[in-house]
């Protein structure tokens, strides 16, 4: 947990660091223009709080039904196929795919929306590819599996969106 943590604090304040340097050097007629940051910072806001939402739903829906007995808080021992988890297995990573973007509107970086952002959804794919689903398989088996065989990554449906814009209750 505090590994991912890390790798994506370094990725966001390495991505708008590098970000930022390349926009002062190649964009500095966008960077520099404050019509453009009027439009980027509220867009920024505005996606910061729907990542936010989609956050603070699927972790829910994960606390309501992903946890049996006592465990620790973030933890998780039952396989969750309720809610938004019945349509796409990894729907609070989709939420997560934008946080990056959110920041790089917010610091209105063009580099980090057009050139960083789409470097670090690859590396988030990956990540899920090689660590998430992995440790799925290993923590619930046969039952993972046959999830795999019918749910996708993601959904992009609007039964699929409007279920993970839902508000959960505890």
């Amino acid at each position: 947990m505090i590994t991912r943590l890390l790798v994506w604090v370094i990725m966001l304040l390495g991505g708008a660091a590098i970000s930022i340097y390349i926009d002062v050097k190649i964009f500095e007629l966008i960077f520099a223009n404050l019509w453009w940051h009027i439009f980027s910072f509220p867009f920024g806001l505005f996606l910061m709080y729907l990542v936010m939402k989609v956050s603070k739903n699927t972790g829910r829906t994960l606390a309501k039904f992903g946890r049996e007995g006592e465990i620790a808080r973030m933890e998780t021992n039952r396989l969750v196929k309720n809610g938004v988890y019945k349509y796409m297995r990894h729907p609070m990573h989709l939420g997560l795919l934008f946080f990056p973007l959110a920041i790089a509107f917010i610091i209105g970086s063009p580099t980090f929306i057009l050139i960083v952002w789409p470097i670090e959804v690859i590396f988030m794919l990956v990540m899920i590819k090689i660590m998430e689903e992995p440790e799925a398989i290993k923590k619930f088996n046969s039952e993972y599996i046959e999830y795999m065989k019918t749910t996708p990554w993601f959904c992009f449906k609007k039964e699929c969106l409007k279920e993970l814009f839902r508000e959960v209750k505890k």
